[in-house]
């Protein structure tokens, strides 16, 4: 009988990038500036790693299609490395690939590492219709763009629940304000400036009702993870690691095509994912047990209607409580803790490994000013692709067993 991932596997190393505009370097060195800090940060040999996973979306612009380049950049001994791409899921991809491994007892010490060149696309946002990057959508919709799309995701919660457009654009304008002000305490993050509510709301307008500070940036980065067995970790001296609660995946089946119940107001993939990610790590109530959050703030709507569809807000309120200061760093919920996409920016294979850096640095303690106090469980949580058919994935991570 299938038990799921729960306190299988430790994560003992992590290292992650400065992520920005990064025209100094190419894919390979970002590939090396993660994992040298990983490295150490393990404590082991590159000689004892069995086995690597990938995660890289754009092939045309990053380092190909095959995994080699992983291996040839960082001389890893001969051992399998496998290339995911999932899309905006592809570094929580990466990292389910290595713990599964790491669980299944097929090896003892998994490699993990994200990595993505997105501001050599030449665009201003993702690539464009032209290239293989969601060519299938390009198909479908082939007048789609993402503020578009995530702007009709703000239009149709506003409609379903009641919700005025100035009480929306300010719930949207706090989630930017929340997020830039702990990217501000943050030397890894891209823009690193507070920003105020009033300087939100008078930002233009990129598709209604979402303005400029409302959608997340265009970056480079890279970052990665090592993982092993919680019993090995213990041996290497960690007495208490962090470890994996669970990992869950989600994508549409195409059942919100089809408008059945679903009134393009929040994310299915979401809901579902979650529900299965709770059940897995023992969690029962979610907005009591949950510490942090890093989310796919890829525009800040959709960070706002994912607090519900991870079943912490109550459908329709989660605008309240954003306002009400829940998920401030000094609230109840912290979320978008390091900065998130907003002050990041958004390197698709790397996104998901970047947010799980946050989350292990903040369990153990190492975060700096960015730091909330005692931590129990940390959440990351990825969406890819648009509204419509979309790919959900959702990590939580805790300190030791139990």
């Amino acid at each position: 009988m299938a038990t799921g991932i729960r306190d299988k596997v430790a994560i003992i190393g992590m290292g992650c990038t400065r992520f920005g505009e990064r025209w100094d370097v190419g894919g390979e060195e970002l590939m090396v500036e993660a994992f040298i800090e990983c490295l150490e940060d393990a404590n082991i040999d590159p000689s004892e790693i069995e086995a690597a996973w990938l995660s890289t979306c754009i092939e045309e612009i990053n380092v190909g299609k095959s995994a080699l380049p992983l291996s040839t950049t960082l001389r890893l001994p001969f051992i399998p490395v496998t290339r995911t791409e999932n899309y905006c899921a592809s570094g929580t991809e990466a990292f389910r690939g290595a713990v599964y491994a790491v669980a299944s007892g097929a090896y003892d010490i998994c490699l993990a590492l994200g990595v993505e060149k997105l501001k050599d696309t030449g665009y201003g946002g993702l690539p464009n219709p032209g290239s293989n990057f969601g060519s299938l959508n390009w198909l479908w919709y082939p007048n789609m763009t993402a503020p578009g799309v995530f702007a009709l995701l703000a239009t149709a919660y506003a409609a379903k629940h009641h919700v005025s457009d100035q009480d929306l654009k300010r719930a949207m304008a706090q989630v930017s304000v929340k997020s830039h002000e702990n990217g501000s305490l943050n030397p890894k993050a891209h823009l690193r400036k507070p920003v105020t509510i009033d300087q939100v709301m008078a930002a233009p307008i990129i598709a209604h009702p979402l303005g400029l500070f409302d959608c997340c940036g265009v970056s480079d980065g890279s970052a990665c993870a090592i993982v092993t067995t919680v019993e090995k970790a213990r041996d290497m001296g960690i007495k208490n690691p962090v470890t994996v609660k669970a990992i869950q995946l989600a994508l549409s089946n195409g059942e919100e095509m089809g408008f059945n119940e679903w009134d393009g107001d929040h994310f299915m993939t979401t809901d579902r994912a979650s529900t299965r990610a709770y059940k897995e790590a023992g969690i029962t109530d979610p907005r009591e047990e949950i510490s942090m959050m890093e989310l796919h703030d890829c525009f800040s709507i959709t960070e706002l209607v994912t607090y519900e569809d991870l079943h912490i807000s109550e459908r329709g309120k989660a605008w309240q409580d954003v306002l009400d200061g829940i998920y401030n760093k000094d609230g109840k919920i912290p979320a978008q803790v390091d900065g998130g996409l907003k002050c990041f920016g958004h390197p698709i294979g790397a996104s998901g490994l970047r947010m799980l850096y946050e989350m292990y640095l903040q369990l153990l303690g190492r975060a700096g000013d960015r730091q909330i106090e005692n931590p129990r469980y940390g959440l990351t949580h990825n969406l890819g692709g648009f509204p419509p058919q979309n790919v959900c994935s959702i990590a939580i991570v805790g300190l030791g067993e139990g």
